[in-house]
C-alpha cells in the first residue's frame, strides 16, 4: 500500500513539475515549480514559494531561508536525514520584490491556479503535522491573524496539527523583537513535542498527534 502510495506521489510531482498556468497566464515569464517529500512523511512544511536559489537547486528551502529553517527543524529534534515533506502555496520562484526587499509576495491569481496542487498533495500524504512557515501559509490554512498571535500555538485542523512559524528569510525583521524569538522558542519546543508524539503512539501501535 506504502509503494503504492508513493507511486501516486511521484505521478502528481510530475505533474506539478510540468505545470505552466501561471505562464500561461502571464504571471511568470518561466514556470520551474519545485516541490520534495515522500507519500509516508507525517510531517509537512508548507512555506511561501520558492526563492531563487531553490531554482539552481531543484529543492525547496535549500537557500539560506531554508539553512536558518533546518537550524529550527534541528532545534526540534529534526535532522537533515530526517527532512519533512516540503512543499509551498505556490510552487514556482515569484521574482524579486519590486522594492528590492525580499521575493516577491504571490498574486491572489498565482495561488489561486496553485492550490489544486496543494491540496492534492495534503489529500495523497495525509501528513499528521503540518508547520506554516511564513505569513501566507498561515493565512490560507490558519486565517488572517497577526504572528505575535499565533506562533508558540498549535491547533488540530481535520485531523492534523497546525503549528504556525515565522518566515526565516533574512529580509524578515520579526524576529528581531525579543519577545518574538522568545514565541518562536516555544513553537520549535511545540513542535518537538508533538512529533514525539507521533513517535510515541507509533510505537503504541496509534496514530493520532500528541499535543
Amino acid at each position: 500500500m506504502v509503494a503504492n502510495r508513493e507511486r501516486v506521489l511521484a505521478r502528481l510531482h510530475s505533474r506539478i513539475r510540468a505545470c505552466t498556468k501561471c505562464v500561461y497566464a502571464g504571471h511568470l515569464p518561466d514556470a520551474f515549480p519545485i516541490v520534495a517529500g515522500k507519500a509516508s512523511d507525517r510531517v509537512m512544511i508548507i512555506g511561501q514559494a520558492p526563492g531563487a536559489v531553490e531554482v539552481t537547486t531543484g529543492l525547496p528551502f535549500s537557500g539560506r531561508a531554508g539553512a536558518e529553517l533546518r537550524r529550527w527543524l534541528a532545534e526540534a529534534d529534526i535532522d537533515e536525514a530526517h527532512l519533512p515533506y516540503r512543499t509551498a502555496i505556490t510552487k514556482c520562484f515569484p521574482g524579486k520584490a519590486a522594492s528590492g526587499a525580499g521575493d516577491r509576495r504571490p498574486s491572489p491569481a498565482e495561488i489561486a491556479l496553485c492550490a489544486p496542487w496543494l491540496e492534492a498533495e495534503v489529500a495523497l500524504v495525509r501528513p499528521r503535522v503540518v508547520l506554516l512557515v511564513g505569513t501566507l501559509a498561515i493565512e490560507r490554512l490558519w486565517g488572517r491573524v497577526p504572528l505575535s498571535e499565533v506562533v508558540g500555538k498549535s491547533r488540530v485542523d481535520d485531523g492534523r496539527v497546525l503549528i504556525p512559524l515565522p518566515h526565516p528569510s533574512g529580509a524578515s525583521r520579526w524576529l528581531n523583537d525579543p519577545a518574538n524569538r522568545v514565541r518562536l522558542r516555544r513553537a520549535l519546543a511545540l513542535v518537538r513535542r508533538t512529533v514525539r508524539g507521533l513517535d510515541n503512539a507509533a510505537s503504541a501501535g496509534r496514530m493520532h498527534p500528541s499535543t
